[in-house]
């Protein structure tokens, strides 16, 4: 039998965060002020952030340090494993290595928990009380939940409405480690109030959610602001999951061709690729493959520009792909990947050709789910079957091919069986957004 699970030795634990910033041609485009349309000043933010998180939001430096007090706690989980899998591999009747890395180990079942208890330190070590933040599918807003408890914060979770409705038990989750959760649009803040007055039956969006947390952040003198992607400093605390899987395949002798991971706001698949990044730059012929859904085609349909990261306009102005701030999704069942805009570090990747994007309709990202329950053991989430599917559509291609694809399994889909259970009864269809009601909403975007 070959070697299925790589664990990489305590010792081996990774101490420092990848910026990828650092590396990248031509740059990341900073953040602006919205009024002045000028790079926004890190005084401005720290309204909402800690200075310890705009430090690393803006930081040249190509390392941080992590410190000590999230290592401590990483230990619960950390070092994740890496897995070969071999009964995948045999399934689909393919000569190619496919190895993934497993964050779903997390106490919140993904890796969204790696940058969660990083921010919740740096808020806890400024003296924040309270961390206002916003959920799709809600793997974040049950990490936060985790994370916040640990450091002793309070949690206020605005979780998208149609997965508030679709996934009682992460609301169960997020409850049991101490957190307070409302659906998204919400009675409690002007924009919910405005948005639920127009639409009531509306199933929200995390623009709208993501609203509705700065709004009740700067109601308060005691709370900060926390999001689960797209912003730098994320990217930067999730590429533990990449810097740990280069010394894993290092353990077998082993280098990956392909390297594949879901996209929603771009946290995860940053995570995994960017300390892959000066390897392809030195010449390595590898490929880095983001995966997002077609009916929230970012990537693949969506317009490099300057926009917001929310509905109400509150946030900085972000270059990026993006559909268009006030963009309603339809609600698919990948709740985590329906974002209008991609982080900024994935979008400089894309626009660098540094990254190839890959577009899937869900029905067979469920049936390679499944597949992959069948034969690894695990139910992947429903965000992670897009990650699967790519990976079998690499893998046959040419299926004798000897290649290496190693891809992000970023959760488990334990407390998204509803879904699997509505896409074994037929109630899920496929569905890609339509070109007019793209160029529709980013008809409305700021001209800078």
């Amino acid at each position: 039998m070959k070697q299925k699970r790589i664990e990489l030795p305590p010792d081996q634990r990774v101490t420092q965060w990848y910026n990828v910033m650092t590396d990248i041609p031509n740059g990341v485009q900073p953040p602006l002020d919205p009024e002045t349309k000028q790079p926004v000043a890190p005084e401005k933010m720290a309204r909402i952030f800690p200075m310890g998180l705009l430090e690393q939001e803006m930081s040249d430096k190509r390392w941080i340090d992590i410190p000590e007090e999230v290592l401590d706690i990483w230990q619960i989980w950390r070092p994740s494993p890496l897995i070969r899998a071999n009964f995948l591999e045999e399934a689909i009747g393919t000569k190619a290595k496919i190895y993934y890395k497993y964050e779903g180990v997390s106490p919140s079942g993904s890796h969204k928990t790696n940058s969660a208890v990083a921010q919740a330190y740096y808020n806890k070590r400024e003296g924040v009380k309270r961390l206002a933040t916003e959920t799709g599918a809600g793997q974040w807003g049950s990490a936060l939940s985790f994370a916040t408890h640990k450091f002793g914060l309070e949690c206020k979770v605005y979780m998208v409405r149609v997965s508030f409705d679709q996934k009682p038990y992460r609301k169960v989750m997020m409850n049991t480690y101490g957190a307070q959760i409302v659906a998204s649009p919400s009675p409690d803040t002007p924009t919910g109030r405005a948005i639920l007055e127009r639409d009531p039956n509306t199933p929200g969006s995390l623009g709208i959610a993501i609203s509705e947390a700065l709004e009740d952040t700067v109601s308060r003198n005691d709370t900060k602001y926390a999001l689960g992607s797209v912003l730098n400093h994320v990217c930067h605390h999730q590429t533990v999951i990449g810097l740990e899987a280069k010394k894993q395949l290092a353990m077998v002798g082993d280098y990956p061709d392909v390297i594949i991971g879901c996209c929603g706001g771009g946290s995860n698949f940053a995570g995994l690729a960017s300390p892959f990044v000066p390897d392809k730059l030195d010449g390595k012929k590898i490929r880095l493959i983001g995966v997002e859904p077609a009916s929230c085609p970012s990537l693949t349909k969506g317009i490099y520009a300057y926009d917001f990261g929310d509905v109400s306009q509150r946030t900085p102005l972000l270059y990026m792909y993006t559909l268009g701030h006030d963009f309603i999704p339809p609600g698919i069942h990948a709740g985590g990947l329906r974002y209008h805009g991609m982080a900024p570090i994935i979008s400089a990747l894309q626009r660098e050709n540094l990254m190839e994007a890959m577009a899937l309709n869900q029905l067979e990202c469920f049936e390679a789910g499944v597949l992959f329950a069948q034969t690894e053991g695990i139910i992947p989430a429903p965000e992670s079957c897009h990650a699967v599917r790519a990976a079998i559509i690499e893998a046959t291609r040419d299926k004798n091919e000897p290649k290496t694809i190693l891809f992000n399994l970023s959760g488990h889909g334990l407390l998204d069986l509803s879904s699997y259970e509505k896409y074994f009864a037929g109630e899920l269809s496929n569905y890609e957004y339509p070109a007019e009601a793209i160029a529709e909403a980013t008809r409305h975007l700021p001209k800078i």
